[in-house]
C-alpha cells in the first residue's frame, strides 16, 4: 500500500449540514466546575452577577453554543426550588452524587445570565432520578411561562420578569447506569419519560426533548435499553443521548489513538437501532441524536481514589490534558462531524476545571487546556456543510480495534463563500503522513492556513506555572496545485488546514 493518505473532495457528495449546537458544552454541579470556575465573587475579575470574565472571555473564544445543565449525576438528586430567588436564603444540601455539599449560590438565574453573557443556548435537564413529571412540568412553568400564574410571577419576583425560553431540555441523566440515583429499567424509564414528555407538551409543544440512551456502547444494556426507550416515547422525543469517555488503558498508546473507532461505531448503532424503532412503527419521524457528554476522561485514576467527605467544591477530576490527549480529542471532534447528519447536539463535557478545556486557580488566573485547540478551530471553522470523506491511507495495528486507518479526517465547505476546512489526525505516532487531496468540483485559490498541533514531547502539557507550553503552530510546506492539495502531517498530530 501507498505510504501516503489520500481522498477527493466533490460538493456533490455531502454527509449533511453541521448543527452548530454540535459545539455544546456542560457545566455540572461537580468539583470546581461552578465554584471557583464559571462563578467566584471576589475574584479580581468577578462581574456583578460573581461570573469571572476572565473565563467569560476563554469560553467566547472557544466557541461553545448549547451548555448544558445541571447534571450529569447532579440532576438526579437536583430540587428546582433549591436554585431560585435570593442566594442568601438558598438551602445548603448534601450531594450524594459527588459526595459534596452543595450550598446552590449559583442556581438557575445565575445559570442564565451565564449563558446569555457567552452567547450560547440553555439545554437545560430534568430530575427524573428522585422526581418525575410534577416537578419538570413546574420548572418548565416557572423558567419559560410568560407570567400571570403562580411560578411565573415567582420567577419575576426574583428579578426576572422575562422568560428564560428555555427550548432544549434533557429528561434526565445516564438512568441506565445503577450508579445513578433513583436508577431505572429500561421499561420503568421509557414510560416515565413519556409520561413527562406528553406533561411538559401540553404547556409548550414547541419543545425539543432528549430521552436518556445508553451511558457507553459497553454497557450490557445497549441497543436494547434504547429500543425500548424509543418504543415508549418515540414520537414525543427529538433525540436520544450518547455518553463516551476515553483514557489510555495500561500503556495502550495505539488503541487510544484509535479511539474514534469506537465512537463512530456508537453513533452507527444508535442511528440504526433509532431506524429500526421507527420503522417498526411505520413512523415517519427521524430521531436525532444528542451526545451531550464525550471528552478524553482517566476514569481509572478517579475510581482509584475515594470521594471527599462532604465538602464545598472540592477538587474532582481536574485532569491535565497532555498533546496525545489533544490529537484524540481532535479525533472525537472528526468523528462528529462525520455524523453531522444525525448527531445534530454535542456537548463536551465539561467545560471548566472538571475533565475541561479551560482550568482556573481560585484568586489566580485561567488557563487553556491543550485540548482546547481542536474545540476552538472546529467551532469557529467547521461550520456549513461536510463534504463526504472516504481515506484512502496507511493502517496501523491496535490491540483494541484491529487494523485503523492512520489518517482520521473530515472536511467542512461554508456554501456562502465556498471556502473549505479540512481537520485531519496522523494516529502514527513516529512517522509523519504525506497527504494529498483531489479539489475536483472545487475551485479554492489559496491556502489560508494550515495550523499543527504536535509535540515532540507527546507528554507535554499547559499547566499554572506554563500555561503557554502548548501551542498550536504553522505546518510547512502545505500547498496547492493544479486541483490538488498536499501536505505533511507530523506524527501523532491535529490539523486544520483552510482553503480559500
Amino acid at each position: 500500500m501507498s505510504t501516503t493518505a489520500r481522498f477527493a473532495l466533490d460538493p456533490a457528495f455531502t454527509v449533511g449540514e453541521v448543527d452548530p449546537r454540535l459545539f455544546g458544552s456542560f457545566v455540572e454541579h461537580l468539583g470546581r466546575c461552578v465554584y471557583t470556575g464559571v462563578f467566584e465573587p471576589g475574584h479580581p475579575s468577578a462581574d456583578d452577577r460573581g461570573l469571572r470574565t476572565d473565563v467569560l472571555d476563554l469560553v467566547r473564544e472557544l466557541g461553545v453554543t448549547a451548555i448544558r445543565y445541571p447534571g450529569g449525576n447532579f440532576v438526579s438528586g437536583y430540587r428546582w426550588e433549591d436554585s431560585v430567588g435570593p442566594a442568601e436564603r438558598r438551602p445548603r444540601r448534601l450531594d450524594a452524587a459527588w459526595r459534596s455539599v452543595e450550598t446552590n449560590r449559583f442556581g438557575l438565574a445565575e445559570y442564565i445570565d451565564f449563558v446569555r453573557k457567552v452567547g450560547g443556548e440553555p439545554m437545560m435537564a430534568v430530575n427524573l432520578g428522585t422526581r418525575g413529571v410534577q416537578e419538570a412540568r413546574e420548572l418548565l412553568e416557572y423558567a419559560n411561562h410568560p407570567g400571570g400564574t403562580e411560578l411565573s410571577d415567582l420567577r419575576a419576583a426574583h428579578g426576572d420578569k422575562e422568560p428564560y425560553g428555555i427550548r432544549l431540555w434533557c429528561l434526565g441523566n445516564e438512568m441506565d447506569g445503577p450508579w445513578q440515583t433513583g436508577h431505572k429499567t429500561a421499561a420503568e424509564y421509557g414510560r416515565l419519560a413519556a409520561e413527562t414528555a406528553r406533561a411538559m407538551r401540553q404547556l409548550d409543544d414547541s419543545l425539543e426533548l432528549v430521552a436518556c440512551g445508553s451511558s457507553s456502547q459497553a454497557m450490557e444494556t445497549f441497543a436494547a435499553w434504547e429500543a425500548t426507550v424509543l418504543a415508549e416515547t418515540y414520537d414525543l422525543v427529538d433525540h436520544i443521548s450518547l455518553h463516551a469517555y476515553y483514557e489510555e488503558i495500561d500503556g495502550d498508546r495505539d488503541s487510544f489513538l484509535a479511539s474514534a473507532v469506537d465512537m463512530e461505531s456508537f453513533i452507527e448503532n444508535v442511528v440504526a437501532t433509532c431506524d429500526h424503532v421507527g420503522a417498526r412503527l411505520k413512523s415517519r419521524k427521524r430521531i436525532n441524536l444528542s451526545f451531550d457528554e464525550w471528552n478524553v476522561w482517566y476514569q481509572r485514576r478517579f475510581q482509584a481514589e475515594p470521594l471527599p467527605d462532604w465538602e464545598e467544591a472540592p477538587r474532582l477530576l481536574e485532569d491535565n490534558y497532555s498533546v496525545t490527549d489533544a490529537v484524540v480529542f481532535g479525533s472525537l471532534v472528526i468523528a462528529l462531524l462525520r455524523h453531522a447528519d444525525r448527531v445534530t447536539v454535542a456537548c463536551l463535557a465539561q467545560l471548566v476545571n472538571v475533565i475541561a478545556p479551560i482550568m482556573t486557580e481560585p484568586g489566580g488566573p485561567a488557563w487553556r487546556q491543550t485540548t482546547f485547540f481542536p474545540f476552538a478551530q472546529a467551532s469557529r471553522h467547521g461550520r456549513g456543510r461536510v463534504l463526504d470523506v472516504r481515506v484512502q491511507s496507511p493502517t496501523y495495528t491496535t490491540a483494541k480495534y484491529g487494523e485503523v486507518p492512520l489518517l482520521h479526517a473530515t472536511a467542512v465547505r461554508d456554501e456562502t463563500t465556498g471556502a473549505v476546512t479540512v481537520f485531519a489526525v496522523n494516529r502514527g505516532q513516529h512517522d509523519a503522513l504525506p497527504l494529498e487531496v483531489d479539489l475536483r468540483g472545487l475551485a479554492p485559490e489559496r491556502v489560508v492556513e494550515h495550523s499543527v498541533l504536535a509535540d515532540s514531547d507527546p507528554e507535554a502539557r499547559n499547566t499554572l506555572t506554563d500555561p503557554e507550553r502548548v501551542l498550536p503552530h504553522p505546518g510547512e510546506g502545505t500547498e496547492l496545485r493544479d486541483g490538488t492539495l498536499r501536505a505533511t502531517l507530523e506524527p501523532m498530530s491535529w490539523n486544520m488546514i483552510r482553503l480559500g
